[in-house]
């Protein structure tokens, strides 16, 4: 199995960076088109990113302000039964995300590429929780 794994750090608190990796309205600024659900164990996700693209996760993690981890159960089927995670870890004035994307079957074309996305998405949620940024869904992979 190939995993995705990012490091990286963030000038905000734990508190301030759950919302955004956890919570329907904080995805939607940095990785989804539109989301729902509520940030609990156990819960289901929808996560919507076009008309082909209307998947749904369950939420395995869910530590308030540490830990937040979805499992997605209907999507791209190279996607289904991967885990899309962050571990937050304080710092002196800063957040440590530890994202990880684990489960992939074999590291196919699909893998290549969502190493990619995830780096330039990570880039992004990274933007909008220190500065407030938001980019327009559209063009978030050509910022």
């Amino acid at each position: 199995m190939a995993d995705i794994l990012h490091d990286f750090w963030i000038k905000a608190s734990p508190e301030e960076v759950f919302p955004a990796i956890s919570t329907p309205a904080g995805l939607d600024t940095w990785w989804t088109s539109r989301s729902a659900g509520r940030p609990s164990t156990g819960e289901e996700y929808e996560l919507w990113f076009g008309p082909d693209y209307d998947w749904r996760a369950i939420i395995t993690r869910c530590v308030q302000d540490a830990e937040f981890e979805l499992e997605l159960v209907s999507a791209d089927p190279a996607w289904v039964g991967t885990r899309v995670g962050f571990r937050l870890e304080a710092g002196d004035g800063t957040t440590r995300a530890y994202f990880h994307h684990t489960g992939w079957p074999e590291a196919g074309e699909n893998y290549r590429v969502s190493c990619y996305c995830w780096a330039m998405y990570l880039r992004i949620l990274k933007r909008y929780v220190e500065h407030g940024e938001r980019v327009p869904y559209d063009k978030r992979l050509d910022v």
